[in-house]
């Protein structure tokens, strides 16, 4: 090689490594430091580094894990989390509608088309799903998925639902929210927030469209996604969709605190610290029952027959 040539392959490396260095210095993200407020937690007001692999509390990806502190747990550690609803853990209801119990049981609840029920019924929370359905020829119940869900907490209450779909189109916002009867336009955009004027409630998007979280401080956090039935899934199980209606739905996961040991509802229950499931661990397709139990006037009322008696006007803790 002339002497030329090895000055300009010299230079080149220089440069490329110049450039690797500089790529690596943007893609680097400080990692946030996250605490907690609450007295009575292990981590109160001890602020916790964030691990590298998620750096933020909120990332500006939608995809990304953020990082997350749990005031609850006895472990005062920062974890990654994923931002949207997690069908397989605890606290989860998706499909048609498929949950998986505090317990960690994993059961199905069909109930009825076009009818509501309870989730969660506490003495200072009631949670009521409102189920879509189909009935193909021949079958003798009802396919169901989760429509929209109402909360009832303090004085207040608080609806979120997903929008009828002819076909399904993820750019297209397809979520329906309304506060204390009155219809709210939460802003677009990932990580864009919406608070109700007494801060009880925080309505955070998870991604642009169609994904969220609803915290309620110190009674419960939902993450929600609205979905459509896919192709796939009407030719694996027979639902029959029609073609002017996709059926989108919500797949959603809560968090619960605070709960009393008589804590009722479809998926409350399996909270309850003697409750003992009649779905066994590790049985396939397990179904329970209850519609009697557990059906409600309307979206918004605590009327079932198992509900536990709801404490309408209940102060709520605020936001910190």
């Amino acid at each position: 090689m002339n002497p030329f040539g090895f000055q300009f392959a010299v230079i080149l490396l220089l440069l490329l490594n110049a450039i690797m260095v500089l790529e690596t210095q943007a893609a680097y993200v400080k990692p946030q430091r996250v605490t907690c407020y609450k007295r009575y937690s292990k981590c109160y007001l001890k602020y916790i580094t964030c691990p590298s692999e998620c750096p933020e509390i909120h990332p500006k990806d939608s995809n990304a894990k953020e990082c997350f502190l749990d005031c609850y747990s006895p472990k005062c550690e920062a974890i990654c989390r994923k931002r949207k609803p997690n069908c397989d853990g605890p606290g989860a209801a998706c499909y048609d509608p498929r949950f998986i119990g505090g317990d960690g049981i994993v059961f199905y609840f069909h109930g009825k088309k076009d009818e509501h029920f309870s989730l969660i019924s506490d003495v200072n929370v009631q949670i009521n799903a409102r189920f879509i359905g189909i009935r193909p020829a021949g079958r003798s119940r009802d396919f169901t998925w989760i429509q929209a869900i109402g909360l009832m907490f303090g004085s207040h209450n608080f609806t979120l639902e997903a929008t009828k779909a002819e076909n399904w189109e993820q750019e297209a916002d397809h979520l329906k929210f309304t506060y204390n009867g009155m219809s709210l336009s939460a802003p677009l955009g990932h990580s864009s927030v919406w608070n109700s004027p007494d801060q009880n409630l925080e309505l955070e998007r998870t991604s642009a469209t169609n994904s969220v979280r609803v915290t309620i401080q110190e009674i419960v956090e939902i993450s929600a996604n609205v979905v459509p039935v896919t192709e796939e899934e009407d030719a694996i199980h027979s639902y029959g969709i029609p073609k002017n209606d996709c059926f989108a739905h919500l797949e959603v996961q809560f968090r619960l605190f605070d709960l009393s040991p008589k804590v009722e509802g479809i998926l409350g229950r399996t909270y309850q610290p003697s409750f003992k499931n009649p779905a066994k661990s590790g049985v396939d397709m397990a179904v329970v029952g209850g519609d009697d139990k557990y059906k409600t006037s309307s979206l918004l009322s605590a009327d079932c027959n198992s509900c536990t008696v709801f404490t309408s006007g209940k102060k709520v803790a605020e936001r910190k």
